[in-house]
């Protein structure tokens, strides 16, 4: 885990939150499954993923020629309960909830 500052501007950037919002639910994604969720290319897709992963809070596999993404299952409880609020704190987009 990176520092909490770290942590929280991995959270700060609209797509990243969004790519959080899907495998928050425990599901595996692949880059391609959230680059068409998400409109992203493949290059910035990756390098969001890349400071999730970073930041401690996705894991990835590879499966043949595709990279698969998940929740972090070892996150920190602590960290869960960060993202827990800030999704639920804020809409699809990642504005803060009326």
């Amino acid at each position: 885990m990176q520092t909490p500052v770290d942590f929280l501007a991995a959270l700060a950037e609209p797509t990243r939150l969004a790519a959080l919002r899907l495998l928050w639910d425990g599901r595996e994604y692949c880059v391609c499954e959230l680059m068409r969720h998400l409109g992203a290319t493949q290059s910035r897709m990756s390098r969001h993923m890349g400071v999730l992963k970073a930041a401690g809070l996705v894991i990835d596999r590879r499966d043949a020629q595709w990279v698969r993404y998940r929740r972090n299952p070892d996150l920190p409880q602590s960290a869960a309960r960060i993202v827990d609020a800030v999704i639920a704190a804020t809409d699809a987009k990642g504005r803060i909830a009326a």
